[in-house]
């Protein structure tokens, strides 16, 4: 069974900076295409960075520069680390992958950036 649990969040004040991790179960995350979403208060869930395989990344503009996604292959583990925190950061982030046509969910983890 694909798990995914993500974890690291939590309050956090303007220009802090927090490391999410997604800690897969049930597949493995090496050359696996892996995303972090944002879902901001009211909002659409939205991709903020994506890695992909043979280590590729994709960051949405907003975050560019500021976020930095990687993984730990031994401990199936892919993390969002994200620097000089904006309160338009704030909100519920989840982590995503795609295994056989099925995509699957974390329960996600919410942070908040205070002024």
């Amino acid at each position: 069974q694909v798990q995914l649990v993500e974890s690291g969040g939590g309050l956090v004040q303007a220009g802090g900076s927090l490391r999410l991790s997604c800690v897969v179960s049930g597949i493995t995350v090496t050359d696996r295409t892996v995303g972090w979403y944002r879902q901001a208060p009211g909002k659409e869930r939205n991709l903020v960075a994506e890695l992909r395989s043979k280590s590729d990344t994709f960051y949405d503009a907003s975050v560019k520069g500021r976020f930095t996604i990687s993984r730990d292959n031994p401990k199936n583990t892919v993390y969002l680390e994200r620097n000089s925190l904006e309160p338009e950061d704030t909100g519920i982030f989840f982590c995503d992958t795609w295994q056989a046509g099925t995509g699957y969910w974390g329960q996600g983890t919410k942070v908040t950036v205070s002024l």
